[in-house]
Formats: structure tokens, sequence, C-alpha cells
């Protein structure tokens, strides 16, 4: 493409003016921008930014996370879900610290838990302006229209992606093109009026920006009604632990299930609230019981533990309810 220049800078120029001000844009600090692109996978920003920023109060260095408690990292984690994120943030940690300094090649990035070709770009780009271009869903879909191509591969899109990076920006390059995508490429109305890329997109000029690019299969969403016991006793709340090698959610503190309970008395429902994780959509009931005998592994936990414990978003919620009835 002939232009290619002159669609870099449009982009560019649109970037510097619109770009939104956000906390991981204002610091070339390799281990901020890797913790920020860690959490924003499959994560919205707004829910990022005030776990950012305890994250970084909390552990500010590299070696600060090796060290930290996996309960109390659990625990700074807790509410972002995908908690192997932070399972593999604290191992790349220590590899990190084992290396005696943060990688500043894509090679070595690429080889740390938890970072793949997109995160090893991004960091390698954005901290230390080296020429690789990023692949996430929103350049797939700003590249898709760009080429008007309904289904192009991972491969061709990065095939795309490298050719149009600006070598001589490489930082402000990716940011933008992701930019592009999150505030007007966006996946259901996107807003050509105001894309600096109108000019030269093809699915723009073909009428086909809606429909581009097509998904191949249509996710279906699964809503699944649970319940969950609040049985408390001198002050202390029944809880249980997943274990170490639970599939999910290892090592997180929940409240108990009917199930978990069968001889317990139930009582009055307390509350009701919605949880969404991936395609599936949970409606809790909270209902007040009474126990005579606690089975195993449900112990009886203090309030003032609560806050040093890996709670699951459910009971977080469930709690946090509570203390408004």
């Amino acid at each position: 493409m002939t232009e290619l220049p002159v669609a870099r800078a449009a982009l560019a120029a649109w970037y510097e003016i619109f770009k939104r001000d956000l906390p991981w844009r204002r610091t070339r600090d390799p281990y901020a921008i890797w913790i920020s692109e860690i959490m924003l996978q499959q994560t919205r920003v707004a829910t990022v930014i005030p776990y950012y920023e305890r994250f970084l109060a909390l552990y500010p260095t590299v070696d600060a996370l090796a060290q930290a408690p996996e309960p109390e990292l659990l625990s700074a984690w807790a509410g972002l879900g995908y908690y192997s994120r932070a399972r593999n943030l604290q191992a790349a940690a220590q590899t990190i610290v084992a290396l005696g300094a943060f990688p500043r090649d894509h090679a070595t990035l690429r080889t740390l838990p938890g970072i793949g070709d997109y995160t090893a770009a991004a960091v390698a780009s954005i901290a230390y302006d080296l020429p690789h271009a990023v692949v996430d869903g929103n350049v797939v879909r700003v590249l898709a229209r760009f080429l008007a191509e309904p289904v192009p591969s991972k491969s061709r899109v990065q095939i795309v992606a490298d050719a149009f990076l600006n070598p001589a920006e490489p930082s402000r390059h990716n940011q933008a093109v992701m930019e592009l995508g999150a505030t007007i490429c966006t996946p259901k109305d996107p807003q050509c009026a105001r894309c600096p890329l109108a000019k030269w997109c093809q699915a723009h000029q073909k009428g086909l920006a809606r429909e581009l690019p097509i998904k191949l299969r249509k996710t279906v969403i699964r809503r699944v009604q649970r319940s969950l016991l609040v049985v408390i006793k001198n002050g202390n709340i029944l809880l249980w632990q997943r274990p170490p090698d639970a599939a999910i959610l290892s090592g997180f503190w929940e409240l108990p299930e009917p199930h978990q309970l069968p001889t317990a008395k139930i009582g009055r429902a307390l509350h009701i609230f919605k949880h969404s994780i991936t395609n599936h959509i949970y409606t809790f009931q909270v209902l007040q019981a009474s126990v005579h005998r606690v089975p195993s592994p449900l112990e009886w936990v203090s309030p003032d533990r609560l806050s040093t414990l890996p709670l699951s978003t459910a009971t977080r919620k469930a709690l946090a309810a509570l203390t408004q009835l």
C-alpha cells in the first residue's frame, strides 16, 4: 500500500489527540506495563484501573511480587478472575529475580510463565520501543475491516500487523491501533465517521464495517442458579477453602452451598445477585442457615480474618450485601 506512511501518520495524530489517560500510559517501566497487560486480559479497563493502582502500591517491584505470600497475592487479585494469571505473574517475577533484571528482549519475555506472543510484543514495544506488532482482539477487528477480510487467520493478521507497524514508533503505533479498536472500531457500532483510517479502510468503502469480521461460532450463554448459605455463630462465619489441586479457584475461600450442609436448617432469603464468568451467568440466592455440626472442610472464620483471605468474587458479593441489610 503506497499510502501506508500517510495512514500511519493519521493514526498517530489521532491517538495523540484522543487517547484515554490511563495510568499505565504514564510510564515506560516494563514491570508496570507487564502488570497492566496481564490484568487487561479479558477484563475491562474500568475494572482494571483500581486493581492496577492497588497492586502496584502493594508490590511496587518485581522483588516484592516474587516474595509475596500466595494468600495475600490472591486476595489482592480477588475480583479480577482468571486467578492463574496471578500465580503466573508471581512465577514469572521469581524467574526475573533469578535472571537479575527485567528482560529487555522479546525472545526472553516470551519464555516467562503466562506471557504469550501478544504480551511479549506489548511489553517489548511499549516499554522498549522494539519493533514487534501486537495482535489482540481489537487489532484483529481493525485490520480485518481495514482489509475487508471476513475471517482473517491469525497468521494473516500478524503478517499485516507487522507490515502496518511503524518501526520508528512501535510503542505509540501499537497503542494507537489497540485504542482505535477499543474506542472507535468497536464490535457492534463502529464510528467510521470519526475514524482516522476511514479513507483507507476497505470495509468502510464497501459499507461492510458493521458486518466484519465474521464470527464463525456464536457464543452460547448458559444461565445457572445457585444458592449460598450464610451460617453465623458467635460472630464467626462458616466458610470452606478450595484445595490446592482444585481445577479452579484453588486456595480460595467460599460460602458453603446446600449440598455441603445437607442437615442445615435453611432460613430466610437475604439477597439475590448475578455474577458472570465468561459465557455463564449465575444467579446466586443468599440464604440464612444454621447447623448443629460442622463437617470438614468447613470451618469458622472470624470477621477480622476476612480481609486477609482470598475470597471468591461470589463470596465477596454475598458478604458485601450482608453489610447493607
